[in-house]
């Protein structure tokens, strides 16, 4: 498993828009009609990352944690599904139903989204706040696949509460590690 970073946007960068499909509902989706009240979060993951198998509980947890609390919660996969045919939609749908994933979960085949945000590896976070700016992008935490540390999405959630409450990030943000995107 190659450990990727994530390429670290630059704070400030308005949310690139999109329309996608959603793989659990076969609708289209845009980011103005998913993004929250108070802030947005969109994460690029893929359904065989061992990455993001390792971290989908807690990624779980912060949804039901804090979509009540007004943030969108939105999931891309940009894999070629070509050569990853196990990211591609249809695993996208089985991959959401086994882990009871109720947020949408989209499909950028064209990898158009994940090259506008800048998108480098799975999972990679960017959250943006109610003025669609981004004000976080890096690590859920420091667990990571055999590393022995637990997930508790403390840098995430972090961030989160920073936006919801109003406050500052008092440490620095750490670039998220994972599986390379998997590029055409």
């Amino acid at each position: 498993m190659a450990q990727t970073a994530s390429t670290m946007l630059p704070l400030g960068t308005a949310a690139p828009k999109f329309t996608l499909k959603d793989t659990n509902s076969n609708y289209n989706y845009s980011y103005d009609e998913l993004k929250g009240s108070k802030g947005s979060l969109v994460i690029f993951m893929c359904n065989h990352c061992p990455y993001v198998i390792h971290a989908v509980e807690e990624i779980l947890r912060i949804a039901n944690d804090y979509r009540v609390q007004g943030i969108g919660i939105i999931a891309i996969s940009s894999n070629d599904a070509i050569h990853y045919p196990q990211d591609g939609p249809e695993m996208m749908t089985e991959f959401a139903f086994k882990y009871k994933i109720d947020f949408p979960y989209l499909y950028d085949a064209s990898q158009e989204v994940a090259k506008a945000y800048d998108a480098a590896c799975t999972p990679d976070f960017f959250l943006f706040d109610a003025n669609d700016t981004l004000f976080y992008r890096g690590q859920l935490d420091d667990s990571r696949p055999n590393n022995g540390i637990p997930l508790n999405g403390y840098d995430l959630r972090s961030a989160i509460d920073a936006i919801i409450y109003n406050r500052t990030l008092a440490s620095p943000q750490k670039p998220s590690v994972g599986c390379n995107i998997k590029w055409k």
